[in-house]
C-alpha cells in the first residue's frame, strides 16, 4: 500500500510539474511584451486596452490557470491568441503578429519553442546514436584505440571486422 501511495504521489507532482511549464510559458506570453506599449503602438481604443489588459489579468496565478487547463495545458496558446485577435480586430492582430512575432502565428512560435528548457539535455546526448547499430562516440574511440595499438585487436570489436564480432572480444 506504500509503494502504490508513493507511486501516486510521485505522478502527481510530476505531473504538476510538467503543468508549471506550460504555465510559465503563459507567464511569459504576458511579461514578454510592455502591452501599454502595444496598445499605443497599435492605435487601439480605450476598450480594447482595457479587454487587453482584463486578458492578462485573467489567470493571476497557478491554481487559477490550472482549473481551466489541466486537461489540455496546451489549449491555452490558442485560447488567448484567439482572444487577442478578437479584441484587436484581425488588421491590427496581423500588425501585432508581423511586429512582434516576425510575421509567424504565436501559437506556432510557443509549440516550437515548449521544450526550449531541454536543451541541455539534448545536447549533452547529440553523439549518441540510435539503437539502429550505430555505434557510439564512445565506442568509435575504442575501436581508433585498438586500431592504432596494430595488434588486430580492432577486427574483433562488435560489428566491426570480418566475423562481425563473432570472435574475441579483447
Amino acid at each position: 500500500m506504500k509503494k502504490l501511495i508513493t507511486i501516486l504521489s510521485l505522478g502527481f507532482f510530476a505531473f504538476g510539474y510538467s503543468q508549471s511549464d506550460y504555465y510559465n510559458d503563459y507567464q511569459r506570453s504576458i511579461t514578454d511584451f510592455n502591452w501599454q506599449t502595444v496598445a499605443a503602438n497599435l492605435l487601439l481604443s480605450s476598450q480594447q486596452k482595457a479587454d487587453l489588459f482584463s486578458l492578462n489579468n485573467q489567470y493571476p496565478d497557478y491554481n487559477s490557470w490550472n482549473r481551466a487547463y489541466a486537461n489540455n495545458p496546451d489549449r491555452w496558446r490558442t485560447d488567448r491568441y484567439s482572444s487577442i485577435e478578437r479584441i484587436m480586430g484581425k488588421e491590427k492582430y496581423a500588425k501585432f503578429k508581423n511586429k512582434y512575432y516576425k510575421g509567424q502565428n504565436p501559437v506556432a512560435v510557443y509549440n516550437r519553442n515548449k521544450n526550449n528548457h531541454k536543451k541541455n539535455q539534448v545536447t549533452k546526448y547529440r553523439d549518441m546514436q540510435s539503437k539502429k547499430g550505430y555505434t557510439t562516440r564512445k565506442s568509435m574511440e575504442e575501436y581508433e584505440k585498438r586500431k592504432n595499438s596494430g595488434d588486430g585487436s580492432h577486427l574483433y570489436m562488435k560489428g566491426k571486422g570480418h566475423n562481425n564480432g563473432k570472435g574475441k572480444n579483447k
